[in-house]
């Protein structure tokens, strides 16, 4: 029977894990803001066959290594659907970050600890909402947690040499995904306290010549991606090899830690960051820190390895000036982790149950709320809307009864299970809302939000037979497409990419039309000869003909001010 019982509980587990973070797979495009650069990346490798220097249109894409793209590219070469493969990495991820975390648990304290931090960590706000994303975080999250996976499995219930090397392994293939694997080993620091200090269950043995294959074992794994990267990028003497090769090992990890040039933050970002994006798992914090003191006073070295490292990662994060909430996303796990053996005991607390119960009535009044003013007008909700995304009545009208069901199924589950079990009324309420975002939402913002409407849009206005150019294009305007577009650059200012566009459509001028962002039009454009291609992603698309440009497009001081703080507000959208 305890079997039986055991076996259900974790199949639960894994059906509510699909549910909620596959929901929606294939019923929408890559929506901005890092979504449609991946995709585009991981589709010029499909199409091109270089898959070692990626590629964003016709410039080199450098800010980040292209573990992604790989995955992305792969996965549509096994399944031929770009939908599905490119949120499926993140599925994948999502999945296999929660499978550590239950294991682990379930070995450092019970199989019912690991369940609890499994779950705590797949309703946890952040988590699922970066989960159901195609941007390298959910893959950076899965191989830190991989590597805390391995290098736990060693340290505390060790000697286990082959988790060891696969802990350091993985270390080195979260630095090829995002830079910043390298903070796995962080685990490292105090691990070394514990056992200088004592500590029982702590295994390290730097002496044995085994410890010393962790290292190498992470810079073979680095040195998949870095070696023929880099001998690439010298051997074949291409100055735009060696610019890549330059920016994205120096420029974009070291210099962008010591020296952020954007997402400015105070350094306390972060303690507002966790208790508004961590819940409802980190609404235990009040309860929970006095129990995690008492027991690094009984001297148990799990929640010094586990608090510790989640210290030391805020921290590590708090020092530069640039800062963003996914940055500090990798030590959910491991916080979900450290709080799931007290959470028998804290929901048998009237208190923590009563928490629990607000934050139920409190997103059921939001959504209730949001869908009401939707459907009334106020306060201008739906205009707002419509003047933003480009969208119709039709579609605010359902996105608000959406709404509206969250809410009410999240005061039904109160009703349900309010008194005694909250939790699991925040459970209950929390799938609902995930599952109707994805299958209702998904559908009805795809074209404005993928920008597959405007481009769809866009060719019928031109016709079969035309050329487009885009200029101060984004990556979901060329990926969206129906013909292969024209650009002139994707970093180069916007007056310069119009003038080439201006230049390209003038070679052909009765078969060539640009498609314009609103903010990139200059003076030498006559508005009275433009036309409305649509709305997306919050910017009007105009469309040029020839016949539109009256005089050299050259920006005027003023102009050319307007367009660089435009761009310069744009680049990371």
């Amino acid at each position: 029977m305890l079997k039986t019982r055991a076996s259900r509980e974790t199949w639960l587990l894994i059906v509510m894990a699909l549910l909620v973070l596959g929901a929606g797979l294939g019923l929408r495009d890559p929506w901005p803001s890092d979504e449609p650069r991946f995709a585009l990346v991981a589709r010029h490798m499909v199409e091109s066959g270089q898959w070692l220097f990626p590629h964003r249109g016709l410039e080199l894409y450098s800010d980040k290594p292209p573990m992604l793209m790989w995955w992305q590219a792969t996965l549509y070469e096994l399944i031929g659907n770009w939908r599905v493969a490119f949120l499926l990495p993140s599925l994948l991820a999502a999945l296999g970050t929660l499978a550590c975390v239950h294991d682990l648990g379930r070995r450092l304290w019970t199989r019912r600890v690991g369940l609890y931090a499994a779950w705590s960590l797949l309703f946890a706000l952040h988590f699922t909402f970066q989960a159901k994303k195609a941007q390298i975080d959910p893959l950076i999250v899965f191989f830190i947690t991989l590597a805390n996976y391995g290098l736990l499995r060693h340290l505390l219930l060790g000697p286990a040499w082959r988790w060891w090397w696969l802990g350091w392994f993985a270390a080195g293939l979260g630095v090829i995904t995002k830079g910043v694997g390298v903070v796995a080993l962080l685990m490292l620091l105090p691990a070394a306290l514990a056992s200088w200090w004592g500590w029982p269950r702590v295994t390290l043995h730097v002496r044995c010549w085994r410890f010393w294959l962790g290292p190498l074992m992470f810079l073979l794994a680095i040195a998949l991606w870095l070696l023929p990267m880099v001998v690439t990028a010298l051997s074949t003497g291409s100055a735009e090899y060696r610019a890549y090769m330059d920016d994205i090992l120096f420029r974009q990890t070291a210099k962008r830690y010591s020296q952020s040039w954007d997402h400015h933050q105070p350094w306390w970002y972060f303690l507002g960051t966790m208790p508004s994006m961590w819940i409802p798992a980190f609404l235990a914090v009040p309860w929970a820190i006095p129990a995690w003191w008492r027991r690094l006073r009984r001297r148990d070295p799990r929640y010094l390895l586990l608090l510790g490292w989640w210290a030391l990662i805020v921290l590590f994060f708090s020092i530069p000036d640039g800062k963003r909430d996914v940055y500090i996303l990798p030590s959910l796990p491991m916080f979900c982790l450290a709080l799931a053996p007290l959470l028998p005991g804290l929901l048998r607390k009237r208190s923590f149950q009563w928490t629990l119960a607000v934050f139920t009535a409190l997103v059921a009044m939001l959504t209730l709320g949001a869908g009401i003013a939707v459907l009334t007008g106020q306060p201008g909700f739906e205009s707002k809307l419509m003047g933003s995304r480009g969208i119709d009545s039709t579609v605010t009208a359902s996105l608000a009864w959406a709404a509206i069901a969250m809410g009410c199924w999240g005061v039904v589950s109160l009703a349900a299970w309010g008194r005694r079990r909250a939790h699991v009324a925040v459970l209950s309420t929390l799938t609902v809302v995930w599952v109707l975002y994805s299958l209702v939402g998904y559908p009805l913002l795809n074209d404005s939000s993928s920008a597959r409407g405007l481009m769809h849009n866009a060719g019928l206005r031109i016709g079969a037979d035309a050329e487009l150019g885009l200029v101060a294009w984004k990556e979901q305007n060329l990926l969206m497409a129906d013909r292969p577009a024209v650009t002139f650059g994707f970093q180069k200012k916007w007056d310069v990419q119009l003038r080439e566009g201006v230049d390209w459509q003038a070679r052909s001028p009765e078969n060539r039309w640009l498609l314009v962002q609103e903010d990139a039009l200059l003076a030498c454009v006559d508005r009275r000869r433009i036309e409305l291609a649509g709305i997306a992603n919050r910017r009007r698309w105009w469309l040029v003909r020839a016949d539109a440009v009256i005089g050299p497009c050259e920006p005027t001081a003023e102009e050319r001010a307007r367009e660089h703080a435009m761009q310069a507000r744009q680049v990371d959208e």
